[in-house]
């Protein structure tokens, strides 16, 4: 299934997932290869909210955020690996295994997000995912997701 490599700016980001400020934590797709792999891009600045609080005077983005990054690049390969931009479907988290911290990610630097499938299904598929700094791996994770309708509203 593996077609032509594509890259994505911010409008087809926003077509395949659901997530938007200040939660989006993609905000580039450098490379997409359908059905194996996608390396995307976020741009870590100062203005982000969390570096309020996380920590004053010592700036580090959270590591539970750099396995959301991750997990937003997956969504978009799944999504458009299995067609369903613009379905209404939703990926969800089920287990994340072997989460590791390597590095500090702080304001300023481009966080490189590489996701691979390691197994996909048409409801489940398992990632391997890789966060890094000018090739200085930061985090690493392997998760499975849910693909799924998005809930009913009341």
């Amino acid at each position: 299934m593996s077609e032509e490599p594509q890259a994505y700016g911010i409008a087809k980001i926003l077509a395949a997932l659901p997530h938007r400020y200040p939660l989006l934590l993609v905000d580039k797709v450098v490379k997409l290869d359908l059905g194996e792999q996608i390396h995307a891009v976020k741009a870590v600045t100062f203005n982000e909210q969390f570096f309020q609080g996380h920590f004053p005077g010592r700036p580090i983005m959270p590591g539970v955020l750099q396995i959301e990054a991750l997990a937003q690049a997956a969504g978009i390969l799944a999504v458009e690996t299995l067609e369903l931009a613009g379905s209404g479907k939703l990926v969800y988290f089920m287990a994340i295994e072997e989460a590791k911290f390597r590095a500090p990610v702080e304001p300023g630097c481009l966080l490189d997000l590489k996701v691979a499938f390691v197994q996909k299904r048409s409801r489940v598929c398992k990632f391997r995912g890789e966060a890094s700094v000018e090739g200085k791996v930061t985090c690493e994770v392997q998760f499975t997701a849910m693909i799924a309708d998005a809930p009913k509203e009341d």
